[in-house]
């Protein structure tokens, strides 16, 4: 694996959600939270693991704990939402809605649009 990221220094927990919520890069994610990454497995599943951690972030409630107790939540959920894209791809992960509602082994609900390509190449019968 090659590790990018940080050394093992301690992370700087003065107003962490508020730092997280400025980051603008999934590399900025890593080291505000000291998280080694592969650089190929970051590369294909930036947004997917990102878009993981908000979902693991949400379900946590922060209110009234120290800064330390949520920094180390925050780098739980980051280093659980990039372990989810090491065992396995974005496709059957499905983080994102278009992957979700487009799941083959998932069946079509009733009144979904949905047309079999044979009636697209049927022709077409004109009355009359």
């Amino acid at each position: 694996m090659t590790s990018c990221s940080t050394d093992d220094r301690p992370i700087d927990v003065a107003d962490i959600l508020e730092r997280l919520k400025s980051l603008s890069s999934a590399e900025e994610f890593f080291a505000i939270l000291n998280v080694k990454f592969d650089r190929q497995i970051l590369d294909v599943c930036r947004l997917h693991i990102l878009k993981r951690m908000g979902e693991y972030l949400r379900s946590e409630d922060f209110d009234g704990l120290p800064d330390r107790v949520i920094a180390a939540r925050a780098r739980t959920t980051l280093e659980r939402a990039y372990d989810d894209f090491t065992r396995s791809s974005p496709l059957q992960q499905r983080v994102f809605k278009v992957l979700k509602d487009h799941d083959p082994s998932r069946p079509v609900a009733p009144g979904q649009a949905f047309v079999a390509l044979d009636d697209i190449f049927e022709p077409i019968k004109l009355d009359g």
